[in-house]
This record gives structure tokens, sequence and C-alpha cells, in this order.
């Protein structure tokens, strides 16, 4: 499994699991990813969950993960599943879904 490309890109997928839905998670992880520079998307599951697909710098991809362990105050983190893929270059932006 790559990581990264020669540029020092990533792809990472994390799913966060417990209090993360109505606690404006999804907000909270859009101002962090657009602050790390960062693109892709997050989404409210049906489960419950919430799921983030973003390309960036591994560094900042690495920031953006350790923030996923913490989410906004209001969060309760029981489990944060963890991807690295190599990057596909389709996002331009950080969206919400």
């Amino acid at each position: 499994m790559t990581t990264q490309n020669k540029f020092g890109r990533a792809r990472l997928h994390l799913v966060i699991s417990g209090r993360v839905q109505g606690v404006g998670f999804r907000f909270s992880a859009y101002d962090e990813a657009k602050d790390l520079a960062l693109a892709g998307w997050v989404r409210n599951l049906p489960n419950g969950d919430v799921e983030i697909v973003a390309e960036g710098s591994r560094e900042n991809l690495q920031m953006l993960a350790a923030w996923a362990h913490l989410g906004p105050p209001s969060a309760h983190i029981t489990e944060v599943r963890e991807d690295w893929l190599d990057p596909t270059g389709e996002f331009t932006e950080f969206r919400i879904r």
C-alpha cells in the first residue's frame, strides 16, 4: 500500500464514531480541513458516524487525523478508523456533503 506519491501527497479516509452528529462535527471538520489546505469532503452516515475523505500533504492529513480523535468540544469520540490511500487528485476544495 502506497500512502503518498512522489510529491508528498496522500489520501486519508476516516470514519469517526461516538457522539459526532448534532454537535457541529462536520462544520468543525470543514474548518480544520480548510485551515490545513486539504481537499475532499465530510458527511454524516446513516449509522450515526461521520466520514471524511481528504487529500493533501501527509503532514496535514496527520494533523486532521489527530484532530478527529478530539473533534469539537461537544463531541465524544469512541473510535476513529483510518485508511491511508493513494491520492486521486479528484478534489479541488473541501466540502460538507
